[in-house]
């Protein structure tokens, strides 16, 4: 099933590019790189080709199921954190008010070391699965416009298929560090970024430059599940080897997707805050004296937690997909630069690592 293109993003259409760029020079005292893997070893059908935004609404609204499982777990660990924060503020001010200042501070220090390890060891392992398995229905989606055979539900295709490729999926999540070491050291090399910039001037500011790098590497572990389900590759090292290639190729036009998602993300999620104001103030007034005494700070909190569940459910989605799509159809037909694999390997340690586990992995 077509999905209608159009969008914001539609005038970067022009900046594809083809098998035939130009190749990077590279020392002749590089490391030798690993064993060569073939030219193009992907072949698959594309059904969706436009990376707009609207194209991206159009998909997750198809994925719909999927955004609104992550919302719910979402919105419940946020709520839990408004629990939290009544317990926390309030536990303290009490110790600290009836017993001793001591108390108070410790009571806080053991709510804040308890919540961010249950975010850091339970709920991210538990929404990367979710994610995972959100790809692979978008893959399904992008390459031949339908999930699975139709006989399941996409929850239950997903779930289906992260159970199956569990080795993978976990391998991925720790990937996902080693691919963002590699891409460092890829883009210090890089000098024409601020030239970008759609406004002039703003190539000076190197924060901003960081994050639309930080934009671009932020979704590539989950574009290189997509680009392994899309192959039916077994082996996520040297899927993410190869993908890494392919994103070095065509760096250019997927850092021109990026800067259109910076700008895009940082509106869309600021007027979602703006818009969350209202409610929060009112889910404060409900809360118990202690936690009213700060009654602006505790608002501007509960505001960025619900707005912080939306912009993941609903917004990063969109620039998920629009990153898959606009990878998949620069990498069409697009055969693999051996130099860029040479040249990276001279770059970074990781990446020859990563060649290691590739020449290795699943035999």
């Amino acid at each position: 099933m077509a999905i209608p293109t159009g969008g914001l993003l539609d005038q970067m259409s022009s900046d594809e590019t083809t098998p035939n760029a130009p190749t990077p020079s590279v020392s002749t005292t590089a490391p030798a790189a690993p064993p060569a893997f073939a030219a193009v070893r992907h072949s698959y059908p594309l059904a969706v080709r436009d990376h707009g935004l609207a194209t991206a609404v159009g998909l997750l609204l198809r994925s719909l199921p999927y955004a609104l499982a992550h919302c719910g777990i979402l919105l419940a660990y946020a709520l839990g954190c408004i629990v939290w924060l009544v317990i926390t503020f309030g536990g303290a001010a009490w110790l600290s008010a009836h017993i001793a200042q001591a108390f108070g501070i410790v009571w806080f220090i053991l709510c804040v070391v308890g919540i961010g390890w249950f975010w850091s060891a339970v709920l991210r392992y538990l929404l990367h699965l979710l994610v995972c398995g959100h790809v692979a229905v978008l893959t399904d989606l992008i390459t031949r416009g339908q999930v699975g055979n139709g006989t399941e539900s996409q929850l239950a295709y997903g779930k289906r298929v992260v159970t199956e490729r569990f080795g993978q999926v976990n391998a991925l999540y720790g990937l996902n560090l080693l691919v963002r070491g590699i891409l460092q050291a890829f883009h210090r090399t890089l000098d024409w970024i601020g030239e970008m910039l759609p406004i002039p001037g703003l190539e000076s500011l190197s924060s901003l430059v960081n994050i639309v790098l930080r934009a671009a590497t932020r979704y590539l572990d989950k574009v290189i599940l997509s680009y392994n389900l899309a192959r039916n590759d077994q082996d996520p090292w040297r899927g993410a080897r190869e993908g890494i290639v392919y994103y070095c190729q065509n760096a250019k036009p997927i850092l021109q997707t990026s800067i259109w998602i910076v700008i895009l993300e940082r509106g869309l999620s600021f007027v979602l805050w703006l818009v969350l104001l209202a409610p929060a103030a009112a889910i404060t007034v409900l809360l118990p004296h202690a936690a009213r005494e700060s009654g602006g700070v505790v608002t501007i909190i509960i505001a960025v937690l619900l707005a912080g569940a939306l912009r993941a459910s609903f917004i990063k989605p969109l620039f998920l997909i629009m990153m898959m799509v606009r990878f998949h159809t620069l990498i069409e037909h697009q055969p693999i630069n051996q130099e860029w694999d040479a040249r990276l390997s001279s770059l970074s340690d990781k990446f020859r690592t990563l060649g290691m586990q590739a020449t290795t992995a699943f035999r």
